[in-house]
């Protein structure tokens, strides 16, 4: 809970080591003890030091406000578990330049989201614009720990909370889903779109403590596991009665990589749809390539056939480029030099391409040029390369509805637990942004459209506790044909039938890892009847899959207002199946509709990473803190320091024995001084097989 407030402060999320030991900063410390007793030791033993904020609702911790030099004395209390932020967050957002109205997909509601607080966790709000003025209450920001969470408008600047905001509760020219709710913007994202795991986590106790009904995290990192500080952190203010939605996150196509806190078991994990569309689409030869703007781009609206001139990284300036195609590779160069560069050279269009597998996201930073910027995947930008005497052409395709490809997939690891919930249009989102409008696309853009949703649902039913808000969500939802569970949840999001639903559905059947040759277990699904008449209810088994064995009951009557439990039993062959992930539906048949139940179960073992969210931070007092999450337990683990560029190896700087599954997190004291870029190669054993990952690492 926020006790003191101090204007122009400064957290440091990458330690210590280059501020002046005078300089004045502030920094968030977590705690194993009541943070009340730890201010009266502060100011006891240390008086210099000034604290600005307390916390002590979803986790216990302040924020202290002094020079280097006494922060270092703060370090050394035994109270203190961290002395700064650690883990990087993101926005889950992904460029893209091209409109349409999504809203009218979701369907229609009387209900406006009146006297509904949502939180909006992001990277602050542009308050002033005109469409937001009306609905917006207030904040805090704990980037800088003052009550202006205004959007970051100077260098590093940043559109993110303003879009997400716009979504939800836009109410002028444009509006969004609950265009009538109560919208508190908690800035914890700063310059860039960047902000760290302390930084969330207190943006999260205020918003609580400020009595929001519903959160918005369009955020995320890339732990897939649920024992994560961030998802613990939601699930506490979950408990304490506030629905939380989360992005999935922007790393699909791939299973397990939706990251925390979209891996909370309680929050409702958000992925993105796109809907049907026409889309710019590069041909050459028989070969077609999607192309995706990046933000700030001129719409692509070439309709001739141009050549292809190929200009490296954009190091040097570009000659003979007029009337072509300017092809780039990412890196060393900025994204608005390169196109810059291609415009002053006569350019039609510019492309750059990933320098490492999948796509990206990119910004022009605000420069205006008159041709369009567009990304491609690595893969596609090397194939561009042997095309030196091709010209290209542009068509334009129709798209029907669809998972985004960018959008995370499930399941989890180590709780093997079915995500996103739910799935809601994340392509193409038009949204209100500093100064004006602006689409954009990414989980980001879908969460939203569920918080505004969730606000319509507690306007309507003001008593529903967040678990009965997310079954209605999630019952009210359409499962999309040809998708699987751990790509949508339990389907698209409908208005009507979220706000009014005829069953509520709690139970998704997750089975679990199975690693034993016969298996045998029963999960319960709870079906509550909140109408007024009596509800008939008939359960069919999935399609028949070889090694499967499903018992479901039989004909189940509902009383108005009354709930049933209802027993499903897998029975599983395991040497008739095959590893990896096995999932699907059983259907449910009411008197008046149909549902989808998902169900999963992982035979032996997946291909999601056994090594993830590596991290080593130089703390006050100068040691090294390491923190990582294991998906399994290992027999050994041990961690190989190299220099970034040179990969000349630095030396082994940690070993641990016998790790158990879940967060890890320790010290290293080493005399070393580290400073700079280096790459980890983190070693985990796991039943005698070596797995090796590498992250980067700067000091």
């Amino acid at each position: 809970m926020r006790r003191f407030l101090l204007v122009c402060v400064l957290i440091i999320t990458t330690g210590f080591s280059q501020a002046p030991p005078k300089d004045q900063l502030t920094i968030i410390v977590e705690l194993d003890e009541s943070p009340e007793n730890f201010i009266s030791e502060i100011e006891s033993r240390l008086p210099r030091l000034e604290v600005v904020a307390q916390y002590d609702t979803i986790f216990n911790g302040v924020a202290v406000r002094g020079s280097v030099d006494e922060l270092e004395k703060l370090a050394r209390m035994d109270a203190v578990t961290n002395q700064h932020p650690v883990k990087t967050y993101r926005t889950q957002q992904e460029p893209l330049s091209f409109s349409t109205d999504t809203i009218r997909s979701l369907g229609n509601s009387s209900y406006t989201g009146r006297g509904v607080k949502v939180g909006v966790i992001d990277t602050g709000i542009d308050y002033s614009h005109p469409d937001l003025q009306i609905n917006y209450r207030g904040g805090f920001d704990t980037v800088d720990f003052d009550n202006d969470p205004m959007e970051t408008l100077t260098e590093g600047a940043t559109v993110h909370g303003t879009h997400v905001a716009g979504v939800i509760g836009a109410n002028g020219k444009m509006r969004g889903i609950a265009p009538d709710a109560e919208i508190y913007a908690y800035r914890a994202l700063g310059p860039g779109g960047m902000g760290s795991s302390v930084q969330v986590i207190a943006a999260i106790e205020e918003a609580v403590e400020d009595g929001m009904d519903v959160i918005n995290l369009s955020l995320g990192n890339d732990v897939n596991g649920p024992d994560w500080p961030t998802s613990h952190a939601v699930d506490r203010a979950i408990e304490m009665g506030t629905t939380v939605v989360v992005a999935a996150g922007n790393s699909g196509p791939d299973d397990w990589t939706v990251g925390s806190p979209a891996t909370s078991p309680d929050a409702i994990t958000v992925g993105a749809v796109a809907l049907p569309s026409e889309m710019p689409v590069l041909e050459i030869g028989r070969r077609k390539i999607m192309l995706t703007p990046l933000l700030g781009s001129s719409k692509w609206s070439l309709t001739k056939k141009y050549p292809l001139h190929f200009a490296g990284k954009g190091e040097g300036e570009i000659e003979n480029a007029r009337g072509k195609i300017v092809v780039f590779e990412r890196g060393i160069v900025p994204f608005y030099e390169k196109a810059e560069k291609a415009y002053r050279a006569g350019a039609e269009a510019a492309i750059i391409y990933n320098n490492e597998e999948g796509g990206f996201q990119g910004s022009l930073n605000g420069m205006n040029l008159p041709i369009p910027v567009v990304a491609v995947t690595k893969k596609e930008g090397e194939w561009l390369l042997e095309q030196k005497d091709q010209w290209a052409a542009t068509v334009w395709e129709e798209l029907d509805q669809r998972m985004a490809e960018f959008s995370s997939r499930g399941p989890i690891t180590s709780s093997w637990a079915i995500k996103p919930d739910v799935v809601a249009p994340g392509v193409d989102i038009m949204s209100t942004v500093p100064g004006g409008y602006a689409p954009l696309q990414g989980t980001s853009m879908a969460a939203p459209h569920v918080a505004g949703l969730a606000a319509l649902v507690k306007e309507a039913h003001p008593d529903w506790e967040p678990k009965k808000v997310k079954q209605a969500l999630m019952s009210g939802a359409e499962v999309l044909d040809g998708v699987q569970p751990t790509e949508q949840g339990m389907g698209y999001i409908d208005i009507e039938r979220s706000i009014e639903p005829s069953l509520l559905l709690d139970g998704k059947l997750e089975f679990g890892r199975v690693q034993d040759k016969f298996f045998r277990d029963s999960k319960t699904v709870t079906i509550t009847n909140p109408t007024d008449k009596e509800v008939k209810v008939q359960m069919r088994q999935p399609g028949k899959n070889p090694g499967e064995t499903w018992s479901v009951p039989g004909t189940t009557y509902i009383s108005p207002g009354a709930t049933e439990e209802l027993q499903v039993e897998l029975q599983i062959s395991g040497s008739m199946l095959s590893d990896g992930v096995h999932e699907g539906y059983l259907v449910v048949e009411s008197s008046s509709d149909e549902y989808h139940i998902p169900y999963l179960y992982i035979k032996e073992s997946g291909t999601y990473a056994k090594v993830s969210g590596f991290e080593l931070s130089r703390t006050l007092n100068d040691q090294v803190r390491y923190r990582f999450y294991l998906s399994e337990q290992t027999q050994k683990l041990s961690v190989d320091l190299y220099r970034s560029g040179t990969m000349v190896d630095q030396g082994r700087v940690l070993e641990i024995d016998n790790n158990h599954a879940g967060m890890v997190e320790g010290t290293i004291d080493t005399r070393k001084e580290w400073k700079g870029a280096y790459v980890a190669a983190v070693t985990a054993t796991i039943d005698g097989e070596e797995f090796t990952y590498t992250f980067p690492v700067f000091f």
